[in-house]
């Protein structure tokens, strides 16, 4: 990973670069969605909290809708092909097992991502979701890999 420049993707933020970095990020319920194009080598992640803008507030990489497009923009922008990009999906886990009063937000972020890619007909080709542990990942966005582990919600 020495090679490699490093960026730290905080909810609600996305990151494309042509330059071959690591980018690190923590997702519990959250989800990211990776983008990679084979032919560019470029790729990008985005890492929102919630499925959808609801039309209030501010149209942010917060909301699931947004962030893909978004993401999509910076991609084609940077050189990508839609019709090359590949995608993998991480997160969306449920760490609030006891209230259900969270309405699934996990799931719903999970969905929310598999529709927006099969909508503009891009290829999930891994995904690592759902479950009741949070993830931490590494994508390398010059080679498309990403690296996951399982991480415990510390009681403190």
């Amino acid at each position: 990973m020495n090679q490699y420049l490093q960026h730290f993707l905080y909810p609600s933020t996305l990151f494309a670069s042509k330059e071959p970095y690591v980018v690190k990020t923590i997702l519990g319920s959250c989800v990211a969605i990776c983008l990679w194009d084979p032919v560019t080598k470029i790729g990008g992640i985005n890492h929102y909290m919630l499925p959808t803008w609801n039309g209030n507030d501010l149209a942010s990489p917060k909301y699931g809708n947004i962030a893909f497009e978004k993401l999509l923009e910076r991609m084609i922008a940077l050189g990508c092909r839609r019709d090359k990009l590949q995608a993998k999906i991480f997160g969306g886990g449920d760490l609030i097992a006891a209230d259900r009063s969270a309405m699934l937000i996990g799931e719903r972020n999970i969905r929310v991502a598999r529709i927006l890619l099969e909508e503009k007909n891009i290829s999930v080709v891994a995904s690592s979701t759902g479950g009741r542990k949070g993830r931490k990942i590494l994508f390398f966005t010059d080679t498309g890999e990403v690296r996951h582990k399982f991480i415990d919600k510390r009681e403190n």
